[in-house]
């Protein structure tokens, strides 16, 4: 969307003397600072016509044009709206006050600008697309733009029908496509227009910001490097590249990218503090997320998206929540971030209604067209049918994409688990052990998975070795629960025996006992087989003397009474 640049009016037959004509040759001219785009050379320039009494509303609009190209929207529309406000302007001024608006996020006075401008000019929304002029260009593409964000797809298509094969237009609805991650289509739009004008190099940018959305992050850089032998400096590219930087090799590599422009004080770094401040956020690994995001949740979409990320890994998921709970998700990141936060707040809480909307937002996204063959798609079929217990399917999807994430301890996790649950215990309790994360280690699931997959794999041992590095807690009498019943089940009696006479000495269940005592009469019965060691039953004898039970007697004295038979030495 190209702001209409008024030219102000110059009253034709003046006469200077030649000595002033001779002085003001040496003065620069507004349309020179204007032609090299110095807009804020331009802006003094005006500034002190207006002030020395020199400017009229011409100053003041030329004054708004060159604050809007310097990105200073405010001070653009604080412009336009003294302009307005004294009546008998040109219908483009309402046209400009719209486009400071829609770049204010102030969309609904945007959309009223717009019809005043319309209104003004006597013009009806019919005769405005017969009419080709260029603010009436420029009043389609705005209405075009704010159609898209109010989510009226009649109306956007009305706008887009009225779009011509001119480059201003064809710009706007690339990037409408942008926005719609249309990627392909915005990227087939630039690549024509620079067919025919190779000197629009700031379309690389944009080709390249379209790559770096399709995951093709390598093709990204080399488009962008065409952009970056002109311009070495501009804040944007050189944040693209540290992104690039960033998908492709690690958070250090990204931020020795912008390292040099953050040494700069060129109004490129100025422009892009904000966004490169909230880059660097994220290159840390979320260091200073709580100083830097929330101011900037409102001025950069991703800052509320990325401080949400920061809460769900501090295990904050009420505050994650309330910050995405209002959201209209709109992209594949957005649906997905829904989905991630509703599934752990429903297993947090126990929600169902949680985890059902969570299935309902991954397989939104995994069963798109646009996504069914990405990689987040591919993960977010994966968490749908891991949230609805289908691990077969899970499977199909997390065995697609494991090349991607060898080294990744949530994605590990995740396929471990579906591993183990379809009976796959060997390759799961490997997939566990690559595990690295400290937080993910001493996660109950993850303990619980670990020691089921050794006793499946007949490594009691190290499952009861899991147990007694825990702390004593709900969480270890659990996993006590799942080795007794486990090892009983699989036949590892001694150390069934164990963890069952540790649950009866801390809770007097019966249940506990009449499991030990099972558990040690099969451990007696390996013993007599020669499966176990014989001096285990010691061990059996004095887990059975933990007891009170009558029965107790009886079995000692039969284990006594075998053991000198058969020369085993007791105490």
């Amino acid at each position: 969307m190209m702001l209409s640049r008024q030219k102000p009016a110059i009253g034709p037959g003046s006469t200077t003397p030649a000595k002033e004509n001779k002085k003001k040759k040496k003065l620069p001219k507004v349309e020179e600072f204007l032609d090299n785009r110095d807009y804020t050379g331009a802006i003094t320039l005006l500034e002190f016509n207006r002030n020395s009494g020199k400017g009229d509303q011409d100053t003041d609009a030329w004054i708004a044009y060159c604050a809007f190209h310097l990105a200073d929207y405010k001070r653009a529309m604080e412009e336009y709206q003294r302009i307005t406000n004294r009546g008998n302007c040109h219908p483009d001024t309402y046209v400009n006050l719209g486009c400071t608006y829609f770049f204010l996020g102030m969309y609904p006075e945007a959309d009223d600008a717009a019809q005043k401008g319309l209104k003004l000019a006597g013009l009806s929304i019919d005769t405005l697309h017969n009419d080709h002029s260029p603010s009436s260009r420029l009043q389609n593409r705005l209405l075009f733009h704010l159609s898209h964000k109010f989510n009226d797809e009649k109306r956007l298509m009305g706008y887009h029908g009225q779009l011509q094969d001119i480059i201003e237009d064809q710009l706007s609805l690339a990037s409408i496509h942008y926005l719609r991650s249309h990627y392909q289509e915005a990227i087939d739009i630039y690549k024509r227009i620079l067919l025919d004008n190779r000197d629009f190099l700031a379309l690389n940018v944009y080709v390249a910001l379209c790559y770096y959305k399709l995951d093709y992050y390598d093709v990204s850089q080399e488009v962008l490097a065409v952009y970056l032998q002109q311009y070495p400096d501009s804040a944007i590219a050189l944040n693209l590249k540290a992104c690039n930087h960033f998908r492709l090799y690690n958070g250090k590599a990204a931020e020795a990218e912008l390292k040099n422009l953050q040494d700069t004080a060129s109004p490129s770094f100025i422009f892009a503090r904000d966004l490169i401040k909230h880059n660097l956020v994220v290159f840390r690994g979320g260091e200073g997320a709580l100083q830097c995001l929330p101011p900037l949740i409102d001025v950069i979409p991703e800052a509320r998206l990325n401080l949400v990320i920061y809460y769900l890994k501090q295990d904050d998921v009420a505050e994650a929540y309330n910050l995405i709970k209002d959201l209209e998700p709109t992209t594949p990141q957005e649906y997905i971030l829904k989905g991630v936060v509703n599934a752990a707040l429903g297993q947090e809480q126990g929600s169902r209604e949680g985890l059902k909307n969570a299935q309902q937002f991954f397989q939104l996204v995994g069963g798109s067209a646009s996504e069914s063959d990405t990689i987040p798609g591919r993960q977010c079929m994966a968490s749908c049918f891991f949230l609805l217990k289908q691990f077969e399917d899970v499977l199909i999807y997390l065995n697609s994409i494991k090349s991607y994430f060898y080294n990744d301890d949530t994605f590990n996790f995740n396929y471990a688990q579906a591993k183990a649950a379809v009976g796959n215990f060997k390759e799961a309790e490997e997939v566990f052990l690559l595990i690295q994360s400290d937080k993910i280690k001493n996660d109950y699931t993850y303990l619980s998975w670990l020691a089921r997959c050794y006793i499946m794999n007949r490594k009691a041992r190290y499952a009861w070795e899991l147990y007694l590095k825990m702390e004593t807690s709900g969480e270890s009498f659990s996993l006590l629960q799942l080795i007794a019943n486990d090892c009983y089940k699989m036949g590892q009696f001694y150390h069934a025996a164990k963890a069952f006479d540790v649950l009866e000495r801390l809770d007097p269940n019966p249940e506990y006992w009449e499991g030990k005592r099972g558990a040690c009469v099969g451990v007696f019965q390996l013993i007599i087989a020669g499966h176990e060691p014989r001096e285990t039953l010691r061990d059996v004898i004095n887990m059975l003397r933990n007891s009170t039970t009558p029965q107790v007697e009886y079995m000692v004295r039969t284990m006594r009474k075998w053991a000198k038979e058969n020369l085993v030495p007791l105490p």
